[in-house]
């Protein structure tokens, strides 16, 4: 069965509730400089408002958990990540502290996640409260994500009770394809410490900054950056059958070992899985037959990148 190319996320809008996304919380005056010595984005560059894509990497350079980080405050960020990463996401970044000047915990019970997507990030704009820098949890925080072919996307972060305001619903099971159909993988357990930023292609959507100092695995992530030693790359694909993230891809052409990994995946309306799958570039520059799980899996077809490549 071929992938329905046609199925486009570009139509959709609504605002969708958001259970499996958490909040950690850095705080203090020291904020921003600490967490500009654990990820892979500028922080201290990002002004009050402003949200980034960014990695935090062990000192191999592969991904621990990936965030959304959005500067609340001067002295206050939100990292939005995996609900399933949180706990010992949190734990490792603690580790580090030491006598920094910053409070990291778990504000997931305080804070509330919802993706909007479409016409509803206008309605729920519209609608925002404005910010405090004195209180926490007054002011509601909107940070842009990637598109899904060509539809905005933003995550609205909030006061759990406080909803965003009313827009049309959209289903969790929606708003994770559309995610998918980014080609911007968030980080789950079960491909945790699988990729390098750039196997994921975090460099070429503002993920990683190649000017700051220096972070767990920054030799690792510039040297693959700029020695050409990317070989891997995340493509849109779709699966006919069932797929989920942590699953091996293999070849028809050497069927023995697997050649990629599914990152990401969700269930497509039409039917099947669309899935963010890391590849070797030539393998799917050549258009190989790929299958999911096993040599003979279910079919992936329809490979794409749904954005540019930064040239080095």
């Amino acid at each position: 069965m071929p992938a329905p190319v046609s199925e486009s996320a570009t139509a959709l809008s609504g605002i969708a509730a958001l259970p499996h996304q958490a909040v950690i919380r850095a705080q203090g005056e020291q904020a921003a400089a600490f967490l500009q010595g654990q990820l892979t984005q500028d922080v201290e560059a990002m002004a009050v408002g402003q949200a980034r894509l960014a990695a935090y990497c062990n000192a191999k350079g592969r991904m621990l958990a990936s965030f959304v980080v959005c500067r609340r405050a001067e002295g206050e960020f939100w990292l939005v990540c995996s609900r399933d990463l949180l706990a010992p996401t949190l734990k490792k970044l603690s580790m580090f502290v030491l006598r920094a000047k910053v409070r990291l915990t778990d504000a997931s019970d305080e804070l509330a996640v919802y993706g909007l997507i479409g016409d509803a990030i206008d309605t729920v704009a519209s609608g925002a409260r404005p910010s405090s820098v004195e209180g926490q949890n007054d002011a509601d925080f909107l940070a842009p994500l990637p598109p899904a072919d060509g539809a905005a996307r933003a995550l609205w972060i909030g006061p759990t009770g406080r909803p965003p305001p009313a827009g049309p619903a959209l289903s969790i099971e929606l708003w994770d394809w559309a995610a998918v159909r980014s080609g911007v993988a968030t980080l789950t357990a079960p491909v945790a410490e699988a990729f390098v930023p750039q196997m994921l292609n975090y460099e070429s959507v503002d993920g990683v900054s190649f000017k700051k100092g220096c972070y767990p695995g920054q030799e690792v992530v510039a040297r693959s950056q700029f020695r050409g030693a990317i070989k891997r790359r995340a493509y849109v694909g779709w699966v006919d059958g069932a797929a989920q993230a942590g699953q091996d891809v293999f070849a028809a052409d050497d069927p023995a070992q697997p050649c990629g990994l599914i990152a990401q995946a969700a269930a497509a309306p039409a039917g099947g899985t669309a899935v963010i799958v890391c590849l070797p570039h030539a393998l799917a520059e050549a258009g190989a037959r790929l299958r999911v799980g096993a040599a003979d899996g279910p079919p992936l077809t329809g490979l794409r990148q749904p954005y540019p490549l930064i040239e080095v």
